[in-house]
C-alpha cells in the first residue's frame, strides 16, 4: 500500500490453502523486519483456524478487515478495475493460460515503476457520501 508494489499470485481456487501459499509468498517478499498490515474483506477463507494459527505465530502481521459490503475500501478491488480497464479489455485472450500470462505481464510492468494509489476525497468526504447512500436504503 505504502509503496504501491503489488506481490500477485493467480490461483484457480480461493480456499484458505491458497490463502496460506500466498501468505508465505509475502512474508518471503517483505524483508523480515518489516510490519506488514493486511486489509481483507470479510471473506471466510481469510478467518478459518489455520489462517488465524499461521497469523497467531508471526506477529508481524496485522489484520485489518473491511466492513461488510465495503470492497471498494479495498486496493485490491482498485488495482482489479485498474488493471482490468488499463490491461484486459483492450486485448484478446484465446484461454485462462494466456490470459494468466497477461496478468503476470501487467503485474511485473507495474511493479517496474510502482505509485501508491492516492485517494483524491478525504475521508470525511467519503464517509459523508457513505452516509447518505445508507440512509436512502434504510
Amino acid at each position: 500500500m505504502a509503496t504501491g508494489k503489488v506481490i500477485g499470485q493467480l490461483k484457480r481456487r480461493h480456499r484458505s490453502v491458497e490463502f496460506l501459499q500466498f501468505l508465505k509468498a509475502i512474508d518471503a517478499a517483505v524483508p523480515g523486519e518489516q510490519d506488514i498490515h493486511l486489509i481483507m474483506d470479510n471473506y471466510g477463507t481469510h478467518k478459518t483456524q489455520a489462517v488465524r494459527a499461521w497469523l497467531a505465530a508471526n506477529p508481524r502481521y496485522h489484520v485489518h478487515f473491511t466492513p461488510t459490503s465495503a470492497s471498494w475500501l479495498n486496493l485490491v478491488e482498485r488495482f482489479f478495475s485498474q488493471i482490468s480497464e488499463q490491461w484486459i479489455k483492450r486485448s484478446a485472450h484465446t484461454s485462462v493460460a494466456q490470459l494468466e500470462q497477461s496478468i503476470r505481464e501487467y503485474i511485473d510492468r507495474h511493479n517496474e515503476d510502482p505509485k501508491p494509489f492516492v485517494w483524491h476525497k478525504s475521508a470525511d468526504t467519503i464517509l459523508a457520501s457513505v452516509a447518505r447512500a445508507a440512509s436512502t436504503i434504510i
